[in-house]
Order: structure tokens, then sequence, then C-alpha cells
């Protein structure tokens, strides 16, 4: 069994506001649940109105397809036009591997 996460860190365009924050975040959070079947959610950042954290996971029989995914949710967030990639930081380990 394999797991994969990945988190990415935003800067959020003309957003002056928590409330007008979550309205872009959450949008792009149900995208991804939806499209990928992947389990997303906003993981930091809460008080900037400006900045977002995004974390996404799944579990996979093969890394490969962990990291395809993964790679897939980035470029889908990073085509959004109101919101900027600042980093993202992709994982992906087994049930097998020594902590």
């Amino acid at each position: 069994m394999y797991i994969g996460s990945l988190t990415l860190d935003l800067l959020l365009g003309d957003v002056h506001s928590l409330k007008e924050k979550r309205s872009v975040i959450k949008p792009v959070v149900a995208e991804l649940r939806r499209k990928f079947e992947v389990h997303a959610a906003e993981t930091g950042e809460a008080n900037l109105h400006r900045r977002a954290e995004i974390g996404v996971a799944l579990v996979s029989s093969e890394s490969g397809q962990c990291r395809e995914v993964l790679e897939s949710c980035e470029r889908l967030v990073a085509g959004r036009p109101e919101l900027q990639v600042l980093s993202a930081r992709l994982r992906v380990w087994s049930d097998t591997d020594d902590d």
C-alpha cells in the first residue's frame, strides 16, 4: 500500500476578506475531491485572507499512480488564474517504510 500527500502553499489574487478567501478555496477543494477522488482540505493559513494551504491525500496500490494523481492535482490548482502556487510538496511512502 502506498500513501501520497501533496501540500500546496497558495497566494490568492484579489481577495480582501476571509469570506472571499473561502469562496475561492472551497470550489477548488471540491473539484479536487470530485475529479481525482482524493481527500482534500484547507489545512493552513486559516487567518490570512490572501494565503492558503491545501492538503491532498490518497491511498493506492502503486506508487506511480499516487505520484501521477497528485501531480495532476497540482496542475489543476496551478491552472487556476485566481491562485498562485508558491510551493508544492509531494510525498509518497509505503506502509513498509521505516519511520
